[in-house]
């Protein structure tokens, strides 16, 4: 029987494990690049949440974020970065050792 405490979860990266920003990084993953209002429609997140965990995730280096103007619009873009990428595969790594190491 393996015990919780055995588990392998202290690989596992807590900037990335929070639901909201596992969503973000999910979508983002798949895809070039996507804008705010996308990811807040795919997420279901509101404006003030998805802003704060987006600033999250690029204070990690996880994403990219590019604000313009679209016809004098505020126009915000979120791209994985490389890292982010790299962490993403390695939390995908570290969940896939965890359910392994479950009875």
């Amino acid at each position: 029987m393996v015990k919780l405490a055995e588990l392998p979860v202290d690989g596992i990266d807590r900037v990335i494990h929070e639901p909201a920003r596992l969503l973000i990084m999910a979508h983002l993953y798949v895809v070039d690049s996507a804008d705010f209002l996308f990811l807040m429609r795919q997420t279901g997140l509101t404006f003030g949440n998805l802003s704060s965990h987006m600033a999250k995730l690029e204070g990690a280096g996880y994403i990219e974020v590019v604000k313009d103007f679209v016809d004098r619009k505020p126009h915000t873009m979120l791209r994985v970065t490389a890292r982010g990428r790299a962490a993403f595969e390695e939390y995908r790594k570290g969940m896939d050792r965890l359910f392994k190491g479950l009875p």
